[in-house]
């Protein structure tokens, strides 16, 4: 598979008076991405993040900063973000079916990168349209809880469609979010999983290095046996 491990530390599980310090320690520990958690109090209840913050962030470190949009209205936040210094977008499926083309377009006009997530209840089918496109996604984000808060416990379930996606495009990006860690990673990663976004996993762990290295060996490993 010709698809980089890319681990992703969850700065929602950070310490947010702290954030330019603990993204300077994620990256120094050896994380690839930097994962940021954008949610709106609507599509999901909780309310975290905004462009203010990825631009205060960015102020401090060149990380890739990995954009996940838990909102109801992702094209209201293209603009924004993109002045803000976000590196990647990426929107959920289930609130962009009638403006997937054009947000793909405003996504990627603007310099970032683009995403399409989805909800643990949703056929992965209605991705498959947004990576076949002329202008396609860049990365699909399995979500491996349901959105909206950290430190769930991850749904093995939710690596058929792992499966299903890394079968259907060898050469995707496919990012998974939710309960990943040491004890999870392998399921994931032998599905076909690359892009490793882990929270209370690393920054509670005493040793946050070790569970990367953790994280990447896992991934690095199953695409050498696959």
């Amino acid at each position: 598979m010709g698809v980089a491990a890319k681990i992703a530390p969850s700065m929602l599980s950070s310490d947010f008076a702290n954030l330019a310090s603990e993204a300077e320690r994620m990256l120094k520990f050896g994380a690839d991405w930097l994962h940021m958690d954008i949610m709106d109090g609507h599509f999901v209840p909780n309310l975290t993040i905004g462009a203010p913050v990825i631009e205060s962030l960015r102020k401090h470190t060149k990380a890739y900063l990995d954009c996940h949009l838990m909102v109801t209205n992702p094209l209201d936040y293209v603009e924004p973000l993109a002045k803000a210094g976000a590196s990647g977008f990426t929107f959920h499926v289930e609130v962009s079916k009638d403006n997937w083309q054009q947000l793909i377009q405003e996504i990627k006009s603007k310099g970032m990168k683009s995403g399409v997530a989805l909800k643990p209840g949703t056929p992965i089918e209605e991705v498959y349209p947004l990576v076949e496109s002329e202008n396609p996604v860049e990365m699909v984000l399995v979500m491996t809880v349901e959105p909206g808060f950290g430190g769930q416990k991850f749904m093995p379930e939710t690596m058929d469609k792992v499966r299903k996606l890394r079968q259907k495009y060898p050469s995707l990006d496919i990012e998974v979010d939710g309960g990943l860690g040491p004890s999870t990673i392998d399921a994931a990663a032998s599905a076909g999983a690359n892009c490793i976004v882990a929270g209370s996993s690393v920054f509670g762990a005493p040793e946050p290095s070790e569970v990367i290295s953790i994280l990447r060996k896992s991934v690095e490993e199953a695409q050498q046996n696959s």
